[in-house]
């Protein structure tokens, strides 16, 4: 998330998703890691859709948005966390 204040701070007070999408395929490296992340996030933001429906988990748009205006870093785990309470809660009520 630090990166993105910073990019946002280095190149304008808005997070222009144009420049940002130009900057993450400036090279071979960068254009290696942001696939990788793209193709391993959208896997697990499916995953987290179908098995929170499954679970029939509340508030999960907190997940959804926070994985595109924070990160899949932060997504991910708190899903995980969330679905861990829920399975729990699920348990006690059979």
């Amino acid at each position: 998330m630090m990166a993105n204040i910073e990019f946002a701070r280095e190149y304008g007070n808005s997070f222009d998703i144009n420049n940002f999408i130009a900057l993450a395929n400036a090279n071979s490296a960068a254009r290696s890691i942001s696939r990788d992340l793209l193709v391993g996030a959208s896997a697990i933001f499916i995953w987290i859709v179908n098995e929170s429906k499954k679970l029939n988990m509340k508030n999960m748009w907190i997940v959804y948005i926070g994985t595109f205006l924070v990160a899949f870093a932060f997504s991910a785990p708190f899903f995980l966390f969330l679905r861990e309470r829920r399975i729990i809660e699920l348990e006690k009520i059979n």
